[in-house]
């Protein structure tokens, strides 16, 4: 498997992922997504994608460039205030949540988990908090998949993993848009 270089295409072994390397540092790799959204990945997780697909400096420049112009359709006028606003965070790691999870099943725990998230979803929404950040560890990735599936089914947020130099990978940030 040859090492990665910037402008390379690369997939992601055990997840439908793919997208075009953006920043390699040591082993950590940045992918942009083919949805446009940058994610940290160990170069052990990656494999290059040779061939027909490779891609031209004009296609990575075009991506590039994208990146730099400020999207202005979609994005709330923010206000100073709310720019450095603090970012919520929920620690769904079971021993926050419960005194001690001695006999409770993988099922409980994880429900209780994803009440927890559902919980302070709403309740973010509700305080018009732009940024939540759920940090869920990095683990079997069970609980990170039924957060995703949770995140889905609102219309009002998008996700992504949350800043890998803060928290790894064991974290997703939700960003929510203020309707009004």
């Amino acid at each position: 498997m040859g090492k990665f270089s910037v402008g390379d295409r690369a997939e992601v072994l055990d997840e439908a992922i793919s997208g075009i390397v953006q920043k390699v540092d040591g082993d950590g790799i940045t992918l942009i997504t083919d949805d446009g959204f940058p994610m940290h990945f160990s170069a052990d997780d990656l494999v290059k994608i040779e061939g027909d697909i490779s891609v031209s400096n004009y296609e990575v420049s075009q991506i590039k460039k994208e990146k730099e112009i400020p999207k202005k359709r979609k994005a709330p006028t923010i206000k100073p205030k709310e720019r450095s606003a603090p970012k919520m965070e929920v620690d769904l790691h079971i021993h926050q949540l419960v005194k001690s999870s001695k006999g409770m099943s993988n099922f409980d725990m994880l429900n209780i988990q994803l009440d927890t998230a559902k919980r302070q979803l709403d309740f973010a929404i509700r305080k018009r908090i732009q940024k939540v950040v759920f940090i869920h560890g990095v683990g079997e990735g069970v609980l990170k998949e039924e957060l995703r599936y949770l995140f889905n089914r609102y219309d009002n947020v998008k996700f992504y993993d949350a800043d890998y130099q803060k928290y790894g990978l064991g974290a997703t940030e939700v960003y929510i848009y203020q309707n009004g």
